[in-house]
């Protein structure tokens, strides 16, 4: 009797990630609306990853805008693998790195907090009450716990996704996850 292998289902590309290497591949071929259709897709995703790591408002919407930029010269050398979302954060990943080496920070590290949580307070339509709150709840997380929180719960990303964007092993991920959950939900009770 022989076996057949079958693939997991969380390892199944989805309808976006279909979508968007369609997109790619449109774009490798020189069809310049596919872009638009891409920046819908992922542009929340790499403004997410971007303010999570930068904590600025202005320099994640500055990586968004590079992003798309090196996206639209580079689509030629995109490989199809399946995994869109993953070539796309790991250019927004580089230009996040670019722009930590570029700036001096001469700001505190709670003017950076503020600007982070009020960008993502403000984007979400959150009352004024709330966003206190949520900085509030936000300021109890380490860096590396908002982000991951900040990839799966406002970009969408799976945790896999995130381990590999962050370079995380998985089940670390999932742990940072639920622990930095929790805390949340204790500040909030």
């Amino acid at each position: 009797m022989q076996s057949i292998a079958v693939k997991n289902i969380t390892e199944l590309p989805t309808t976006d990630d279909v979508t968007a290497e369609n997109c790619l591949i449109a774009l490798k071929d020189g069809d310049r609306d596919a872009l638009s259709e891409l920046y819908r897709l992922a542009s929340a995703s790499v403004y997410s990853y971007a303010l999570s790591v930068l904590r600025s408002k202005h320099d994640a919407e500055d990586v968004l805008h590079d992003c798309f930029v090196n996206i639209f010269t580079s689509a030629g050398a995109y490989t199809p693998r399946g995994k869109p979302f993953a070539w796309i954060i790991t250019i927004a990943k580089n230009l996040c790195l670019m722009k930590l080496r570029e700036r001096k920070r001469f700001a505190s590290g709670a003017e950076a907090d503020d600007d982070r949580d009020m960008a993502f307070a403000e984007e979400s339509g959150i009352a004024p009450e709330d966003r206190l709150m949520i900085r509030r709840c936000l300021k109890l997380l380490s860096e590396e716990e908002h982000r991951i929180v900040v990839l799966h719960a406002v970009a969408g990303f799976k945790h896999r996704e995130i381990a590999e964007i962050t370079g995380i092993p998985l089940m670390t991920v999932i742990s940072k996850y639920r622990r930095a959950i929790q805390k949340l939900r204790q500040s909030l009770e």
